[in-house]
C-alpha cells in the first residue's frame, strides 16, 4: 500500500490550496486527511467513504471540502479561507480491512 500526497505549500491567510492523495495497493473504504495538534498525535480534518459520506472537524466546516475519485483511487482536500491555525503537516490516511495506512505528509503553511 502506498499513499502519495501533493499540493501543500505556502499561502497567505484567506487563500486556498488543494491537496491530493493518490493511493495504490488496495480499494479503500474510508480515506481522509489528518493533521497533528498540540496534545494529540493527529486529529481528523476530513474523511470520506467510498460511497461519498463525509465527516469534518468543526474547525474546518464550511471552509474545507473533501472529495474522492474512486476510479483513480485519489482523495482531494480543497481548502479555502485558510487561517494561520491551519498551518500543519497534513497526512493522508486510508483504511483497509481495519488497518490504517499513512502517507508521509505534505506541509501547509498559512501566513498572517
Amino acid at each position: 500500500v502506498q499513499l502519495v500526497e501533493s499540493g501543500g505549500g505556502w499561502v497567505q491567510a484567506g487563500g486556498s490550496l488543494r491537496l491530493s492523495c493518490a493511493a495504490s495497493g488496495g480499494i479503500f473504504n474510508t480515506m481522509g486527511w489528518y493533521r497533528p495538534t498540540p496534545g494529540k498525535q493527529r486529529e481528523l480534518v476530513a474523511t470520506i467513504t467510498k460511497g461519498g459520506t463525509t465527516d469534518y472537524a468543526d474547525s474546518v466546516k464550511g471552509r474545507f471540502t473533501i472529495s474522492r475519485d474512486n476510479a483513480k483511487n485519489t482523495v482531494y482536500l480543497q481548502m479555502n479561507n485558510l487561517k494561520p491555525d491551519d498551518t500543519a503537516v497534513y497526512y493522508c490516511n486510508a483504511a483497509l480491512i481495519g488497518v490504517d495506512y499513512w502517507g508521509k505528509g505534505t506541509l501547509v503553511t498559512v501566513s498572517s
